[in-house]
């Protein structure tokens, strides 16, 4: 008992030291009550964001870039980063994340440190910045605004030795003071070989404590501290998803002063292998010596590739397919980070323009008219200090918790008149932690209720659909539960027939 409460003092901060030889059940306990820091909870709360590739790879037609490819190739006659940023928040993303530097090391801002960008081009005559003109439209259009560099650069000749540690700190310095807020820094982990053929040991600690320096907001991903890569690029995250996973320390007695939600000393590295199926079950975590608040980003790109190519203007994923994705991203307790390359103009394309406004009209249809809104909420073993009423208030910030103690809990919706429904939004107040392991909808059949839907995790957001059903009751039983759990909203809707998957 006196393992278990000093487990517990270390919660609350987003990460847990376990003390050896405690049961399944005192871990998954510990794991319920890790909470993310308020930029992860923040960031989680946008849901839905882009990505814009964009720099000399899309007039080299290349992905990963060459290192013998010349600056003024850069040109684009109609660049307007307005036109991005209006185009993303019609589509309902909150933050935009751009290549300020890719592994071509080409630099969408004139910086002093290399000639290899856009100041030793002829757009803008030489003067042009594209992180400040992309910057300035997010502020315009109420986006928050993110960053990607890589540390991977073909072109660098310090790539491979110490001196280019210091000069990528010295990319990143510019790119984080000159902008304003940046909510979001993307690292990935390529580290392929420079010009000179060497590879480079990339100095993640320094890098972590200078994002946190210098924007402390910002959350560091996916190669990063705060948020993890998802382990595809399909735009499909998994059916399971906890937010709360094991995690190694490089100094395990730092872990105070260096998790990952404090400038600390970056003692924080990202986990091992983060593609695998199971990351945060019971059977994961019981044996763990540290567990870690590390939420999901399900990256994907509306084109088959990452920059713009001409011949795949016919390959823009149709509007169905971003509402599937939507689904299986954000409705799997994941943020989507989808990515719209702009072409050789320096404009969104009017393929994916189209496809993306289409998307948007699908999911307001859907989302507009939640038919639990003004039903009545008869729960069975709640807490009598509980309002249920919090679950459809639409307010994040309200609950309903179940009986004290009890890892179970049951709530029937009685909407005002039957209706025809097909999805099941519900979410759990993740700002406590991440509880419950299953669930199950049900409606009456007879004397006895009929299963709908059936999910595992929530966490978020889970939305889940099925064939419809024409019902004014429905049940909602959480099966299992690591501890109390707490349920913060709840929904039920109508999706055009096309858009549930048979088998669901």
């Amino acid at each position: 008992m006196i393992a278990f409460s000093c487990a517990m003092a270390q919660t609350g901060s987003g990460i847990a030291i376990i003390p050896q030889h405690l049961s399944a059940d005192s871990v998954a306990k510990i794991a319920a009550r890790i909470r993310p820091s308020e930029r992860q909870a923040a960031w989680q709360e946008l849901e839905f964001t882009v990505f814009f590739h964009f720099g000399i790879n899309t007039f080299a037609d290349l992905e990963w870039g060459k290192k013998d490819v010349k600056a003024g190739l850069f040109n684009p006659t109609e660049l307007d980063a307005r036109q991005w940023i209006r185009t993303a928040k019609e589509a309902g993303a909150k933050l935009a994340v751009l290549v300020a530097k890719h592994h071509d090391g080409f630099c969408n801002w004139p910086s002093k440190y290399t000639d290899y960008s856009v100041k030793n081009t002829a757009w803008r005559d030489g003067k042009g910045d594209l992180v400040k003109e992309v910057s300035e439209a997010c502020k315009e259009y109420g986006l928050k605004f993110g960053v990607y560099v890589s540390p991977w650069d073909i072109h660098s000749i310090y790539y491979g030795s110490e001196q280019y540690n210091t000069y990528f700190e010295n990319l990143l310095t510019e790119v984080l003071t000159q902008y304003g807020e940046v909510d979001e820094v993307w690292f990935d982990g390529a580290c392929g070989e420079g010009p000179n053929g060497k590879k480079q040991v990339y100095d993640w600690i320094a890098y972590y404590n200078l994002v946190r320096k210098l924007q402390p907001k910002a959350v560091i991903a996916v190669m990063g501290p705060d948020v993890r890569w998802v382990g595809t690029e399909s735009g499909y995250g998994r059916e399971t998803e906890w937010s709360v996973v094991p995690l190694s320390l490089s100094s395990p007695e730092n872990i105070a002063a260096g998790s990952q939600q404090d400038a600390g000393n970056g003692v924080f590295l990202p986990p091992g292998d983060m593609m695998k199926e199971d990351l945060g079950s019971r059977d994961k975590i019981k044996d763990a010596s540290h567990l870690v608040w590390y939420p999901s980003e399900v990256d994907v790109s509306i084109r088959p590739g990452w920059f713009y190519h001409e011949h795949d203007d016919s390959l823009v994923k149709s509007p169905d397919k971003l509402v599937d994705i939507y689904f299986s991203s954000v409705g799997r307790n994941s943020v989507l980070l989808l990515n719209l390359p702009p072409d050789k103009r320096g404009l969104i394309h009017e393929n994916d323009v189209k496809s993306l406004r289409e998307m948007r009209a699908i999911l307001d249809s859907a989302f507009n008219s939640n038919l639990a809104t003004h039903a009545v909420i008869i729960p069975a073993n709640g807490n009598p200090k509980s309002n249920p009423l919090n679950m459809i208030d639409n307010k994040a910030g309200t609950y309903w918790t179940g009986k004290k103690g009890s890892r179970h809990a049951s709530f029937i919706v009685e909407l005002r008149q039957a209706a025809s429904f097909n999805c099941l939004g519900i979410s759990e107040y993740f700002r406590n932690g991440q509880r419950v392991e299953s669930f199950v909808a049900e409606v009456p059949e007879g004397k006895s209720w009929k299963v709908i839907a059936s999910g595992t995790t929530i966490g978020y957001k889970r939305l889940l659909r099925f064939p419809s059903v024409f019902s004014k009751l429905v049940r909602i039983r959480i099966t299992a539960s690591r501890d109390n759990p707490e349920i913060s909203e709840i929904g039920l809707y109508s999706l055009p027939e096309r858009l549930v998957p048979g088998d669901r």
